[in-house]
């Protein structure tokens, strides 16, 4: 009877879950209208800790400038990062073109489909690497990211507390839908996103692995893209340059070009730093 009662809620949840999608689902989104393994990487990275009306337009003109990998493992690292400017995260950038790089001189310019392998690619985590093998080859993967978590915790821990992503994944595995995984995962995150606006709390917060995010504003992330943006805009700049341009203390901007050297953004040369070519 147990079993029978928990299949029945499985039942009911998938049918919430399509029917919503169906009438209120973002059909438009341009990602969703490809399954180009290429485009899907991009739209998954820039997705990353962005919204979705941020990265829309700056997806557009990211495949204009670099439609394949090919294009995007040849690029500048200046370029991309000027593409890229608006997004945040600048890091993303640059592990998405050593992601090209890889998939074109390891993989002959094609993308793996197993999500252990796309895994092991710079930039691509558990989630990314579960949400790419769904949405370019159609896996029916398991994997949970922000409004997919929201979802089940709604559903399925309306009295928790501390829920913990091995218990929701259970769930995932067992209601995803093994035919088509790419629209069931759709799905699943428009109505995570739905759910921002209709609770009174955020589900979230019962997570196990729930952080509140930093202020953006005075950190040491807003510093470091100012200082990539001034490198795209004048190639190259001294970091005292860069303090009076930022109105930042010289020790911190030098800081922070300490750690952006060692990450493989910016080369020293004398006193000046530039974009690494």
């Amino acid at each position: 009877m147990k079993n029978a009662v928990k299949q029945k809620k499985i039942q009911d949840f998938q049918d919430e879950i399509w029917g919503y999608y169906r009438t209120h689902g973002r059909h438009d989104m341009v990602w969703r209208k490809t399954t180009d393994p290429y485009r899907i990487v991009v739209s998954e990275v820039m997705l990353q800790q962005t919204q979705v009306d941020r990265v829309t337009p700056k997806y557009k003109e990211f495949i204009k400038q670099f439609p394949n990998f090919s294009a995007l493992a040849r690029a500048s690292l200046t370029d991309v990062l000027g593409a890229w400017q608006g997004l945040g995260y600048n890091r993303r950038a640059l592990f998405l073109k050593k992601l090209a790089e890889i998939v074109v001189e390891k993989y002959k310019g094609k993308l793996p489909n197993d999500p252990e392998v796309l895994h092991a690619l710079p930039g691509i985590g558990k989630a990314t690497a579960g949400s790419i093998a769904a949405f370019a080859f159609n896996h029916p993967s398991v994997f949970i990211e922000t409004n997919i978590r929201r979802v089940f915790i709604h559903f399925f821990f309306g009295d928790a507390k501390k829920v913990s992503d091995k218990d929701i994944s259970t769930l995932v595995e067992k209601t995803v839908d093994q035919k088509n995984p790419r629209e069931w995962y759709f799905a699943l995150m428009d109505y995570g996103t739905m759910l921002t606006t209709k609770e009174k709390e955020n589900p979230n917060r019962k997570s196990a692995h729930y952080v509140k995010q930093k202020p953006f504003t005075g950190s040491d992330r807003q510093v470091r893209g100012k200082i990539v943006a001034l490198l795209v805009k004048h190639k190259s700049l001294t970091a005292r340059a860069v303090a009076r341009e930022t109105h930042e203390p010289l020790e911190r901007v030098e800081k922070i070009f300490v750690r952006l050297e060692k990450e493989g953004f910016v080369r020293r040369t004398g006193r000046s730093f530039c974009i690494v070519s």
